[in-house]
């Protein structure tokens, strides 16, 4: 009896075949359920991290201030761009200006209406998720809507700087001149029959390609290029918080002034042109 006791405690009892049968699938069960929570949990903190990347850089209070009708222009919000239209008759050349990436139209608008003061109609587009990357055919929509506007030009902060080269390089006949705002081309603009200034701050971190022989050769041999001493990224609009951007040495509004003064010369020459 003693020798059967032993051997009972020492000895587990067998699993029964339908036993592990009815664990296993238990566990294969939980699996997918496992899966699809890290899947959602992923997906959620992409969504997150999404939103951050592409929210806007904060505004001036200059900006707003200057989405407002003044004595020598209009002031439309319209769904797709910011109109600034001169009241007192307008040449026959129009601008449209391509914000920098994550910055909102409305960070442009004091140059807008200093420009459609000089009499020249001019419009802001509005690009998806605040990347010109994603509506480099934003200005179509503004031409198709003025008609009675004869000759454009097209105007672009950083990479809504290139994208309006881009825009040129695909649209050969649309416009008839380009500023480019601290920024450089993105495609070969050489051999286009158009005026281009490309104006910059030194000390932007990318004054050197903005300036440099590649952005020359880009563009049509008879291109002004203004180096503004003291000037930043920033300070091309009227925003804040430009990561990794150094200070500035003069004043946003001496940047913007010349800024302005550089785009309407632009604007004037093709104005000019037969």
């Amino acid at each position: 009896m003693s020798e059967m006791s032993e051997a009972g405690r020492g000895t587990e009892p067998p699993v029964s075949p339908r036993a592990a049968d009815v664990q296993a699938p238990g566990r294969r069960r939980r699996w997918p359920k496992i899966l699809a929570a890290v899947i959602g949990v992923a997906a959620i903190l992409a969504v997150i991290a999404g939103t951050l990347y592409v929210q806007p850089q904060p505004l001036l209070p200059e900006a707003r201030a200057a989405l407002a009708s003044t004595a020598t222009v209009t002031f439309a919000d319209e769904p797709g761009w910011l109109a600034f239209t001169p009241t007192a008759g307008s040449h026959g050349t129009g601008l449209v200006i391509y914000p920098g990436a994550k910055v909102e139209p409305a960070a442009y608008a004091p140059a807008a209406q200093a420009i459609a003061a000089a009499g020249y109609p001019t419009f802001i587009v509005r690009m998806p998720l605040n990347l010109a990357i994603l509506g480099v055919d934003g200005a179509n929509g503004v031409l198709a809507a003025h008609p009675e506007i004869a000759h454009w030009a097209i105007a672009g902060h950083s990479l809504g700087g290139a994208m309006a080269t881009s825009y040129i390089a695909s649209h050969p006949a649309a416009m008839r001149g380009l500023a480019l705002w601290a920024s450089y081309p993105n495609a070969d603009l050489s051999a286009f029959p158009i005026v281009a200034t490309s104006i910059w701050g030194s000390l932007d971190a990318g004054a050197a390609k903005m300036g440099g022989p590649q952005a020359r050769a880009d563009l049509p041999p008879d291109a002004t290029f203004i180096e503004i001493p003291g000037g930043n990224h920033e300070q091309s609009g009227w925003y804040t918080g430009q990561p990794n951007d150094p200070p500035a040495t003069i004043s946003r509004e001496a940047q913007q002034a010349a800024i302005v003064a550089a785009t309407v010369a632009m604007l004037a020459k093709v104005d000019a042109a037969p």
